[in-house]
């Protein structure tokens, strides 16, 4: 019996099992149960880039300002603010009725308190520090940014819901140091963490706050932008790390819904008229990762033959199979496809024809002396180990001494960050994604930093990347951001940090008569019983 054959088995069964954390008690309570992508074990949104963090998080706070569907920023917790003396000086007021879960009111105190935390974690937040003079409380309502220089995009780093989300908390909570993660959940959004229903392993449960004021804007929710309306009583996440076992739970109608779903459930599920799939509109960018280091991958000609070789087709076909290629995409650059930073800058690196022979005869060109390339192949995470498949297979053809060593996600992750030789206990190729809107732009893309060995790990150094990237956050204007961005793939693709082997859109599955659930991340203030 093939893989997706044993699944789709062991789906139809598993209704029958008991499911974890499925004891909570009947009440009258009108609640949307939910199967998280993974356990919720920290809860500090700003000491952790954990996916699921960053979407309880989502439940608990609230940011000063929200993105809309085109990510740009929208006031949520001030009610407006000024610009002065050329962009030096921004004053930002807190609107009214804004109190956290303890019922203490929402003062700037606060939030100086926070952002400054926050700030020391999050790529942009730090980015915007070094442009700040000072940052104070001006009164209770009113904070005041005084900087040392324009920073164009501070309201664009306000907003942040990704990476580290610049979330708003008691200034009591926000003083902690930010190696130290915040255990007390007391935010202002609108939901309230019951901590003491909470079961790490089985269960999560958060509360609508009824002290939480929406903003009073007429316009549609659009992402964080605009009024947040919980329209339910309870969010229960239920935790169970089977797949098989939440997507039979999903169509028993014992859940409301899944956040992550497998590819080799889409046929059943897209069979099953009591469920409706939703497609997130921001993908994982796939990354093949280079240790420049090391030879052979500390010469860019190299990485460039091998840019020329990769075929994302077969990539995104290994990794996410051929039967529904709606869910991803073969033509990915160094930002989201569609995105507002998007472009097709360089793009015949990607598309055009692959010359295999071609790209043999470069990499001997370029002087590779048949050094071992250790590749890290993580077989319990099939779209890694897929990825790692195929570029064993290829760099074998393009004349590679090729070492595929394998291991698990966990000692893959640890692996990757040693510094060492490839033989000595490195690697030379590691694989891994850039996940949602860490993808948008510059800002929190990790693979596109060339600061050495201050960089993400692979380590490159590009000035030129690095310079961009800061004109990026110095741009006046969007259009002037989009010409920068078009510049920053043109240098990706010259100096080769890592390869995008394309773009998968992770799918959601709920039950039909839940609507208006977000594509953009996980947000339970919009959904609702239709």
């Amino acid at each position: 019996m093939d893989r997706r054959s044993f699944l789709l088995a062991s789906s139809a069964s598993a209704a029958a099992w008991a499911l974890p954390g499925m004891s909570f008690a009947q009440s009258a309570k009108l609640a949307f149960r939910w199967v998280p992508q993974a356990d919720l074990t920290l809860l500090d949104p700003v000491f952790t880039t954990a996916a699921v963090t960053q979407v309880h998080g989502q439940l608990v706070f609230d940011t000063l300002y929200g993105l809309d569907n085109d990510y740009q920023p929208s006031p949520q917790m001030v009610a407006n603010h000024v610009s002065e003396n050329d962009g030096l000086i921004w004053k930002l007021t807190l609107r009214d009725g804004l109190v956290f879960h303890d019922g203490s009111p929402v003062r700037a105190q606060d939030a100086v308190a926070s952002i400054l935390r926050w700030a020391k974690k999050d790529l942009m937040g730090k980015s915007l520090m070094q442009s700040t003079e000072s940052l104070t409380a001006l009164d209770d309502k009113t904070l005041q940014f005084k900087l040392k220089k324009p920073f164009p995009l501070i309201l664009n780093a306000l907003g942040r819901q990704s990476g580290n989300m610049a979330c708003i908390m008691p200034e009591r909570l926000a003083q902690l140091p930010e190696t130290e993660a915040v255990k007390e959940m007391v935010g202002s959004g609108p939901f309230k963490f019951v901590a003491d229903k909470w079961m790490s392993g089985s269960r999560v449960v958060y509360e609508k706050f009824a002290g939480y004021v929406p903003r009073p804007d007429d316009r549609k929710p659009e992402f964080t932008a605009g009024p947040k309306v919980a329209h339910v009583d309870e969010v229960r996440w239920h935790i169970i790390p089977d797949r098989a076992t939440a997507i039979a739970a999903l169509q028993a109608g014992e859940v409301d819904g899944v956040e992550m779903v497998d590819n080799d459930f889409l046929p059943i599920l897209t069979a099953d008229p009591s469920v409706h799939l939703v497609k997130r509109s921001l993908p994982t960018i796939g990354v093949m990762r280079f240790n420049h280091l090391h030879a052979p991958f500390n010469n860019p000609a190299i990485r460039r033959a091998v840019l020329s070789a990769v075929n994302q087709t077969e990539y995104m076909t290994a990794m996410n199979g051929a039967d529904f290629p709606e869910y991803w995409s073969d033509k990915c650059g160094v930002f989201v496809p569609g995105s507002p930073m998007d472009s097709d800058a360089g793009m015949e690196k990607i598309t055009g024809k692959r010359d295999i022979e071609a790209a043999r005869e470069a990499i001997k060109a370029a002087g590779y002396n048949g050094e071992k390339v250790v590749l890290l192949d993580p077989v319990d995470f099939p779209t890694w180990h897929a990825a790692a498949l195929v570029t064993a297979d290829l760099f074998k053809r393009l004349g590679f001494n090729v070492d595929l060593q394998t291991m698990d996600w966990g000692t893959a992750v640890q692996r990757r960050n040693n510094q060492d030789a490839p033989t000595a206990g490195g690697w030379s190729v590691a694989f891994t994604g850039n996940t949602g809107p860490n993808n948008l732009d510059p800002a929190g893309h990790l693979a596109l930093r060339g600061n050495g060995k201050q960089a993400w790990f692979g380590w490159p150094t590009s000035e030129r990347i690095e310079k961009l990237r800061l004109d990026w956050f110095n741009a006046p204007d969007l259009e002037t951001q989009k010409k920068i961005c078009r510049e920053i793939q043109l240098q990706v693709f010259e100096d080769v940090p890592y390869i995008p082997l394309g773009a998968s859109y992770p799918v959601s599955a709920l039950r039909k008569e839940w609507k208006d659930f977000q594509p953009q991340m996980s947000l339970f203030y919009t959904v609702h019983k239709g």
